[in-house]
């Protein structure tokens, strides 16, 4: 080995020259919930079945500057038992983010993936607190995969946008 491959080998990663992305949170806030028990107080008494659990999640952003953004993650859930609603509840979750030194091609991705990801914690418990106060056992759910989630978005996009892609 020469000396030049070991001091090639000592040698310190290039650093990239600008900052490192940053995501800061100024603000959350619930923009709506709703939550609604149509069968009480007969929904509360136990059931031989479990219900059908249908959830649906959405995000949506809108630039309020240069770099701040207001992401909005909407939750809903239906419980359905004997094709009767037992509970339904919607909850718009929002936040406010200051995102910085993101290159432009990847700000898109950025804010529809680790924003949403950062407030789904907090949906998360609201949707349980609500269930358990309306009577039922806390709504847990899963973890979710917002890149996942983003992916399938834009292939919805795209095939809406060219129909014959589905060929």
């Amino acid at each position: 080995m020469s000396n030049e491959d070991v001091a090639d080998s000592n040698a310190k990663p290039a650093q990239p020259s600008g900052e490192a992305p940053a995501v800061n949170i100024l603000a959350q806030y619930v923009k709506d919930l709703s939550f609604e028990n149509p069968k009480a107080p007969a929904s509360l008494r136990p059931q031989e079945n479990s219900p059908r659990l249908n959830i649906n999640v959405n995000v949506n952003a809108n630039p309020a500057s240069e770099t701040d953004f207001e992401v909005v993650l909407s939750m809903d859930a239906t419980a359905e038992l004997n094709e009767e609603t037992v509970f339904a509840i919607e909850l718009v979750y929002a936040g406010v983010f200051k995102v910085q030194n993101v290159p432009k091609e990847h700000l898109h991705p950025f804010v529809l993936i680790e924003c949403p990801r950062l407030l789904f914690p907090f949906a998360r418990q609201i949707m349980a607190d609500a269930t358990r106060h309306g009577g039922f056992p806390p709504l847990l759910i899963d973890p979710i995969d917002f890149a996942a989630l983003y992916r399938q978005n834009i292939q919805a996009r795209t095939a809406e946008k060219d129909p014959a892609t589905l060929n």
